[in-house]
Order: structure tokens, then sequence, then C-alpha cells
């Protein structure tokens, strides 16, 4: 993904659409009565935009598409080794800005920078309140919910597939990280890109989850983006971070 591509892509999207309205263990399973909790709009307001304008249909189960989905799913679960295991385990249990540590570096830690901490946390929350309502809109099995000869290595639940939650927080925290540490934003985005690819590794998402999450993200970031409150909290952050890591302030 280049830089400017994706900033236009953001820019285009949003205007459009506010226009339109341990590796050996076997993962924990998710009651589907935790699921679907009632969350409060923070920096967003899902009433001004209809994300289901902008999203195409997820591939029919009986589809080819959704056929050579499944079939690339198992040729990921074939071929994936140890580490890439690891890493979309770990990737799985994280959803924070934090997530682009080895990126920033090593000072970069939740514990030293809490207001970047609390931006982190209201982004990801945002994410849920868009992304949540859409799963039950087009109603996809995951993956392993459909085909049980399947082996998912994270969490597992009864959740819908389409749009994958997890992959809009990512390009959600990769855009507001790019606009705290903009000398590293193709890294950052890359890591976005690699953030999202782990939830097929993972085996509880198709690759369209994670494109219509990628799509969503830009619509979302630039509402966001037109947010009074987001772009207090966001400079706070900026200028915690920037400082903390002895970086220049920027504009």
């Amino acid at each position: 993904m280049r830089v400017k591509t994706t900033l236009v892509a953001i820019v285009l999207l949003t205007s459009s659409t506010l226009l339109a309205q341990s590796l050996d263990q076997p993962p924990a399973t998710e009651a589907p009565g935790m699921l679907g909790a009632k969350r409060t709009p923070y920096f967003v307001d899902p009433s001004a935009f209809d994300l289901s304008l902008i999203l195409p249909l997820p591939p029919a189960q009986d589809s080819a598409t959704a056929k050579e989905e499944l079939a690339y799913v198992h040729r990921v679960e074939q071929t994936r080794t140890p580490e890439q295991i690891a890493a979309a385990q770990a990737d799985d249990r994280e959803e924070d800005l934090f997530i682009f540590a080895k990126v920033i570096g090593p000072k970069f830690t939740k514990d030293d920078l809490p207001l970047t901490a609390a931006l982190s946390a209201h982004v990801h929350n945002d994410e849920a309140v868009m992304s949540e309502p859409l799963k039950g809109i087009y109603k996809r099995l995951r993956p392993y919910n459909y085909d049980g000869s399947l082996h998912p290595v994270c969490k597992t639940d009864k959740e819908f597939s389409y749009p994958s939650g997890h992959s809009v927080s990512g390009y959600l925290l990769a855009f507001t990280m790019a606009q705290i540490v903009p000398e590293k934003r193709e890294r950052i985005l890359e890591r976005a890109n690699d953030y999202a690819h782990n939830r097929v590794v993972c085996g509880v998402h198709y690759p369209s989850d994670t494109e219509a999450s990628r799509r969503m993200a830009y619509a979302i970031f630039g509402s966001m983006m037109a947010n009074s409150r987001f772009n207090k909290d966001l400079a706070a952050a900026r200028a915690e971070t920037r400082a903390h890591l002895g970086l220049p302030s920027v504009p």
C-alpha cells in the first residue's frame, strides 16, 4: 500500500460516505452470551453515515469465490509456521496502538504514555461501534464454523465473520499512529496489513473479510478526522509520544 494512495482513499471514501449518510493449546471458545456488548460511541456518530453502502456483499457461501477463499484458508493453515502462529496469536490478544511498538521502538509502551493509551482505547471502542452491527447484517459464518475440518489457533466464538473487527481496529490504529509519527507511516501501514493477514493465519477470517475492513477503516477514520474531540485527543497523544520518544514536534 502506498502512502499517497492511502491518504487519497481516506479523503475520497469519507467524503462519499458522509454524503450518502500458546501454540499447542486449543484456542479458547467464547460463549455467545459474551458477544455484542453495548458500546457508546466516542469519536464517531453511527447515524451520520451507512457503511453498508460502501461495502460489497460478502461472497455467497456456495459461490466459486467463497470456495476459493475457503481453499486459501486451508492452504494458509497447512503452511503456517510456528513463528507465524505465535505472531497471529499475539495479535489476536492485542488491539491497541502498541501493536506498532516494533515499528516505533522499545520506548513506545502504554505504561509510559497514558494519553496515547486512552486515545487508543477510544479508537478501538469506536471500531466495535461501527463494525459489530454490520456482522449482524451480513451474517457470514466464520471459516471454522462453516468447515469443521479447519483448526483455528486463536480464540473462537459464534460471532459472524464479515467484516473483521480486529482488522478494522488495526487499520484505524495505523491511520492514527501515522498521524502521531508520520516519519514511519509506510512501515506502520505495512504492519496494519500484516495484522489483518494474521486473522487468516489464525483461521478465523477470510481474505474478503479483512479487505472489507480496510475499506471501512478509510471511511471511519475520515469521520474521526472531522471530529474536534478526536483532534484534541490526537494532538495530546502526539505531543506526549513525540516528547517521550525524543522526536521534534510536528504541526
